[in-house]
């Protein structure tokens, strides 16, 4: 059972799964995929080369699969992908990857996209990451499992934002983001760990500690980072939380989000 609005326009080979409703003066494209039970509010548009999972809501006026925002872009088949059981709210746009950034945007499963918040070109998101009102990124940006970013809040190009990070709201994030941490301000700046989503997402007393530890050594003790990695090897061991937030920062294109410091 299919319901589609008699206003509707949906290509006829638009391909769509069982239970799915299409509500009023929406638009499908060819070469669209929509998986069961996913619901397209009124006036949404969902674009050539998109396929979407099972299970999703997708709000009124919703501009999803658009062609990319990129001069390089030469109007090639590129793709979008949407997981299963998102939630994607009013106005959220989500554009196609480009020939030179490896020809696909991928949006993972269980996100919250608030309404007026843009997922740009060739990025890559998690799942169960939360992007709050009018959170914009730009154009390449990996976005790992379970971080959230604040509404306004704005997240340059190539940046990698590590599982667990939560951004404040209107904060310009320009470096890598490591995993666990809170940042916030104009320019973005480290203030510590994610104490209460780590809390939230299970992580014992155990963890935090060793956690926080870490943090300690890499950001506020002085040394190298060589040094500093060194020390946390030594004197922590050899745990997951650690090695994942040892190895996102040695392998950080952009530079790390600089700790706030007093002055």
């Amino acid at each position: 059972m299919i319901n589609i609005h008699p206003t509707a326009i949906v290509h006829p080979k638009a391909e769509l799964g069982e239970g799915v409703v299409i509500g009023p003066y929406v638009i499908i494209e060819e070469n669209v995929i929509i998986g069961d039970y996913t619901r397209i509010d009124a006036f949404a548009q969902i674009k050539s080369y998109t396929k979407i999972g099972k299970e999703n809501h997708i709000f009124s006026y919703a501009y999803i699969g658009g062609a990319p925002q990129d001069l390089k872009y030469k109007g090639g088949p590129t793709r979008l992908e949407i997981g299963d059981k998102n939630i994607i709210r009013e106005y959220v746009t989500i554009h196609r990857g480009t020939e030179e950034g490896g020809e696909i945007t991928k949006v993972g499963s269980n996100c919250l996209i608030m309404a007026y918040a843009h997922i740009a070109h060739d990025c890559i998101i998690g799942n169960r990451v939360i992007m709050a009102n009018a959170a914009t990124l730009g154009g390449h940006v990996i976005v790992e499992d379970n971080a959230v970013i604040g509404g306004l809040s704005a997240v340059h190009q190539f940046v990698r934002i590590g599982k667990f990070a939560y951004i404040g709201g209107m904060t310009g994030v320009s470096q890598d983001v490591p995993p666990y941490t809170l940042i916030a301000g104009e320019r973005g700046k480290m203030y510590g760990l994610n104490i209460i989503g780590l809390k939230r997402n299970g992580f014992t007393e155990k963890q935090l500690e060793r956690l926080k530890k870490a943090y300690r050594i890499l950001w506020r003790s002085g040394l190298t980072r060589e040094e500093a990695i060194k020390k946390i090897f030594e004197e922590i061991g050899d745990y997951p939380e650690i090695n994942y937030l040892i190895e996102f920062v040695r392998k950080s294109q952009r530079g790390i989000v600089p700790a706030f410091r007093k002055k």
